[in-house]
């Protein structure tokens, strides 16, 4: 697999893979932990070097399997992690980037990751009670002091991205983008091209949708995150159907799978664009790293951007409380 660069000269392979699915929110989780173990490393194997992670993913457990199974392979591999949430009893229960709190989370990820420097350090969701060059002012006291290398910022807006990067450099933003999620094209990707910071989607398979394999009558685990999310509903995913069948229409005439496709979609978008589509399976690590090699035509891609105007997509992303997190 082929190398991608983002901010501050950060490379890392052309796609990664987000492990949060490993410990949460997709249906039950995988009763054998020596299995997730070895699927992460046969990510390495495969040519992946860029594995993502956060403390509220389990929470906790989710950087202790990362940090164990990434352990033998530390120098081969770029983690990033996150910090902004305040967690009580296992549950997160609002935001909190206050600079304490930053620096308390950046020591406990450092030895749930077994590692002495934290590669990228995300704030997870913008917190309005901290006022940003805060939050950028401490995490470039993190780096001055080799706990951090690269600072990163999750769903937040080109404002937000301006005021942190004149505080400390932005190395990367990462928010949900793919073919049926296209807010960040307004005004967020034009200031990361501008400014030189890296851009990482995740969801980039919209929750598995992309792949063709939700169908309207899928019935989800009570565990998994999709039953919150209007864009799973019964009606809603009827309606988007139609998307997904264009996608498999050209994924076959291609001799590609429509993850695949979703994925060279976004690789065509930027050249430090670096999607981390999340799997339990390296059947599935296989597929979506073979995306680095279809070569989407100009025309395949002003396609699928017309086809996804066209359609359009019926629920949101997320539900209410969820919506409220976001940086707008």
């Amino acid at each position: 697999m082929h190398t991608r660069t983002l901010g501050q000269g950060l490379q890392v392979s052309a796609i990664g893979l987000g492990a949060m699915g490993m410990s949460q929110s997709y249906g039950p989780n995988p009763g054998n932990r020596d299995d997730m173990i070895a699927v992460l490393r046969s990510a390495v194997e495969l040519g992946v070097t860029f594995f993502d992670t956060a403390e509220v993913y389990g929470p906790y457990v989710n950087e202790e399997l990362v940090g164990e199974a990434l352990e033998p392979l530390r120098h081969d591999v770029v983690i990033a992690t996150k910090f902004g949430w305040d967690i009580e009893n296992g549950q997160s229960v609002g935001l909190d980037s206050r600079p304490e709190r930053i620096r308390r989370v950046a020591e406990a990820s450092l030895t749930r990751l077994r590692v002495d420097v934290l590669d990228l350090f995300y704030q997870h969701r913008v917190d309005p009670d901290v006022p940003i060059e805060d939050v950028a002012g401490t995490v470039g006291d993190l780096v001055a002091e080799g706990k951090v290398r690269h600072f990163g910022l999750s769903e937040a807006s080109a404002a937000t991205i301006r005021a942190a990067h004149a505080v400390h450099p932005v190395t990367a933003v990462q928010s949900e983008y793919s073919l049926w999620t296209r807010d960040p094209e307004a005004e967020v990707l034009p200031t990361l091209s501008e400014l030189g910071i890296g851009f990482v989607p995740f969801s980039p398979l919209g929750k598995g949708f992309l792949t063709g394999t939700v169908t309207a009558d899928v019935t989800f685990d009570k565990n998994d995150i999709r039953r919150r999310v209007p864009r799973f509903e019964a009606d809603n995913l009827a309606a988007n159907q139609a998307l997904v069948e264009q996608v498999t229409q050209l994924a076959n005439d291609r001799g590609a799978t429509p993850g695949q496709i979703a994925l060279a979609w976004l690789l065509a978008q930027h050249p430090w664009i670096v999607p981390i589509p999340g799997t339990r399976r390296t059947s599935r690590i296989e597929e979506n790293s073979a995306a680095t090699a279809i070569a989407l035509s100009a025309d395949d891609v002003a396609d699928l951007d017309a086809l996804a105007r066209t359609v359009g997509v019926a629920g949101t992303r997320y539900n209410a409380q969820h919506m409220g997190y976001m940086d707008r």
